[in-house]
């Protein structure tokens, strides 16, 4: 793709980035096979070559945002399948970030907008705010009506009552460890997110990440300092506030390795394994933290695709279970890992299919299922009814996004058809339970085994 930039343009770092990307585009339309929203929409504007038009025009002229610019930007849920399609190899996530933190500074939203995007900001990434919102939303589902029907706001309002589950696990203790320490002779030392929004809705997550990790020989920190990875924000264009939270953990992780040492850094939510991965890229003009930042982008690694580096023993039990596998798109897009949860999983003793679509987005997407639940909801229908036709007895996916979202399609499709809905899981918890750990919650309460 031509381009025409100013050399006073070009001078900005993140201009000069995606200029280089715009550059790499062909216009040959093959991403517009695998979008979820122009396979939904059938709008070539809702599509990544349209978008990244839409982007040229707005970067290349200096112009603020528009309306159009806006809506279009909005509805792509950074799944990034257009990356794995593309033949260019067009990085689209970088020149999507830049766009929607060209937006944020540009473009002045709607009331409705601003209010909703400054409560998400605010909440999801601080446990203790987070738990709270979950509780107020427990006692604002009586006034669902009211609240979906108010402008601008009714329909996300909503959505967000409609995620929130009906019960929390408890709230961990302040005395936590920090250290958890191998069993036997210690051969690896890692670090794992211990996140933000996980951590209130599933701590059984990194629980089992814990007991695996310790059974093989492995010692685990949480570091002091580490909290939400600035995917959330950072995915709403707010980029000052992503970086914030990003250089905190940079630092408390640099810390760990400057003094016991890391040989990885774990995350056992794909989604916040994306952005972490990026943190070097994030931070390449940063002259304090990119060095940092770049260390702990060679360490971060998945869960699996660390486990799959290790040894590990036969399964101490043998389910027999079929296990429909959803990869996450910041798994299969983002990371490019495939095959390295479903050959643990086979490890283990579990058979393990594919889910027709595979490389459709479920549509939670962060906070997507929120801020677009109409399209949202469509994509998350679709994925339900796909993972549905394999008839498993167990969903395996490795981002809690995923795991609420596919959860909420099959509660809501057994209010209709009375059908008893598959535990969706962690794939590193049904890992665990193979290698003697306790069963998932969801696997005790929807499968006998």
């Amino acid at each position: 793709m031509q381009t025409s930039f100013t050399q006073a343009q070009l001078a900005d770092p993140a201009m000069a980035s995606s200029e280089k990307i715009l550059r790499t585009c062909v216009h040959c339309g093959f991403c517009t096979a695998t979008c979820p929203t122009y396979l939904l929409l059938g709008d070539e504007l809702d599509s990544p070559r349209g978008r990244i038009y839409l982007i040229k025009d707005m970067l290349e002229g200096d112009k603020p945002a528009s309306p159009e610019v806006v809506t279009h930007i909005d509805r792509c849920l950074s799944c990034l399948s257009c990356m794995t399609t593309c033949p260019s190899g067009v990085n689209y996530m970088h020149l999507v970030d830049h766009a929607r933190a060209y937006i944020e500074a540009t473009y002045r939203r709607p009331f409705g907008d601003r209010f909703i995007r400054t409560l998400l900001a605010a909440t999801l990434p601080h446990r203790g705010r987070f738990r709270a919102a979950v509780k107020a939303a427990r006692l604002a589902r009586p006034l669902k009506g009211f609240l979906g029907s108010l402008p601008f706001l009714g329909a996300r309002l909503a959505a967000m009552l409609d995620l929130a589950p009906a019960s929390l696990p408890a709230q961990e203790e302040i005395t936590r460890p920090r250290v958890f320490p191998a069993a036997g002779i210690r051969k690896a030392r890692v670090a794992l997110l211990d996140g933000c929004v996980q951590p209130v809705l599933e701590p059984s997550i990194n629980e089992a990440t814990i007991r695996v990790l310790n059974r093989l020989g492995v010692e685990v920190v949480l570091a002091k300092g580490e909290g939400c990875c600035g995917a959330l924000v950072h995915h709403m264009g707010k980029q000052q506030a992503a970086h914030a939270y990003a250089a905190r953990n940079i630092e408390a992780w640099h810390g760990e390795i400057e003094g016991q040492g890391l040989d990885a850094i774990l995350i056992t939510a794909s989604g916040c394994g994306t952005t972490i991965k990026d943190y070097g890229f994030m931070f390449r003009d940063d002259a304090k933290l990119a060095e940092k930042a770049a260390k702990v982008s060679a360490l971060a690694k998945d869960i699996c695709e660390y486990l799959t580096g290790l040894e590990l023993p036969a399964p101490s039990r043998s389910s027999g279970l079929t296990v429909a596998y959803h990869s996450a798109c910041s798994m299969q897009h983002g990371q490019k890992l495939t095959d390295e949860p479903k050959r643990l999983l086979r490890a283990a003793g579990f058979l393990v299919k594919d889910v027709a679509e595979g490389h459709i987005c479920c549509g939670s997407a962060g906070v997507y299922n929120i801020l677009q639940p109409q399209i949202a909801g469509r994509l998350r229908d679709r994925k339900v009814a796909n993972i549905a036709r394999a008839r498993p007895d167990l969903v395996a996916t490795g981002n809690i996004g995923c795991i609420a979202q596919i959860a909420k399609g099959f509660a809501d499709r057994a209010a209709v058809d009375g059908a008893s809905p598959p535990p969706v899981v962690h794939t590193v918890e049904l890992l665990d339970w193979a290698l003697g750990g306790p069963a998932p919650e969801g696997v005790r309460a929807g499968v006998s085994a």
